[in-house]
């Protein structure tokens, strides 16, 4: 039988993967750190809007909302800032392929923080999944293409050390938040929009701590259009309001490991949305880890 929960983590991926492309044009006009600020205390406003017209700050207690601000430290204003960085300077596909090692990072601190273990079919899904992940985003690219996604804006050096530092700042957030989301630490439920509301709040207050100290990299690099606002906003309420709200639901009975492989499947998704909007059908490797994907995926939802 197929748990709620994995499908909850699939959706996440599906956002992250839509917001993903409608990132690239506003970060690159904004700058990574400007983009971020813009995009959080766009949704803050969207998710606080929401608690309060629902009510569900009440089930916020101090301890959780403690805890939720330190995994939105690691998870978003140093996970976000560095993703975003690494699309500035990599685009959207190679900077995917280094995100998605947070499936990795996950599955070992869930097994060697949490106790979390696999059976061997979910264990086998999840290498495949891991695998055509990668295999998908690394072989995916025709050698003839010069769109301009795939062009390096940077340093080559930074834009990897950056995907991998978003990577890991993912699975530490998620491993930091899993007790709360579980009801292990705080003894109640909390509400998952007020939690991300939380999150995202936090790390925001952090960005304009960064831009009013003078910091000059959090400076937008030129002046946000309204073209550029809108595309930020639909970005951050589709990737950060609905994906990160489903993953923190997805927390609530699943292992770590299990969501974060299930939610990283997202760069996979990324192939037909590219194929759309590029007009051109991804190259064989891509076929190739799409294939292996779905099957590793499809054994950890039948485990």
């Amino acid at each position: 039988m197929i748990a709620a929960y994995d499908l909850l983590a699939l959706a996440a991926a599906a956002c992250w993967a839509t917001s993903s492309l409608l990132a690239v044009t506003p970060v690159r006009h904004l700058g990574a750190i400007a983009f971020t600020r813009w995009r959080m205390s766009l949704v803050a406003c969207m998710l606080w809007g929401v608690v309060a017209a629902l009510g569900s700050w009440r089930s916020l207690s101090w301890d959780a909302t403690m805890t939720l601000a330190v995994s939105g430290i690691v998870g978003i204003f140093i996970g976000d800032t560095a993703l975003y960085g690494a699309v500035q300077r990599l685009g959207p596909r190679r900077a995917s392929v280094l995100f998605s090692t947070h499936a990795a990072f996950s599955a070992a601190l869930g097994f060697a923080m949490l106790g979390e273990r696999m059976g061997l079919q979910a264990a086998l899904g999840g290498a495949l999944t891991i695998a055509g992940v990668m295999c998908a985003i690394a072989l995916g690219r025709r050698k003839d293409d010069q769109h301009a996604w795939e062009a390096n804006h940077g340093s080559l050096r930074w834009g990897v050390a950056l995907g991998l530092v978003a990577a890991l700042g993912q699975a530490v957030s998620t491993l930091i938040a899993k007790p709360v989301m579980s009801n292990q630490a705080v003894g109640a439920v909390v509400d998952p929009i007020a939690a991300s509301a939380v999150r995202v709040s936090v790390a925001c207050a952090a960005h304009y701590l960064l831009l009013w100290g003078g910091l000059r990299a959090a400076r937008a690099h030129r002046h946000p259009t309204a073209g550029v606002l809108a595309q930020t906003a639909l970005n951050g309420f589709i990737g950060m309001g609905l994906g990160m709200t489903f993953i923190l639901m997805a927390l609530n009975k699943g292992d770590v490991g299990m969501v974060a492989i299930l939610s990283s499947v997202s760069p996979v998704l990324v192939l037909p949305l590219l194929w759309w909007h590029l007009g051109r059908a991804p190259a064989w490797g891509a076929w190739l880890g799409a294939g292996l994907t779905v099957c590793g995926t499809t054994l950890i939802l039948l485990r």
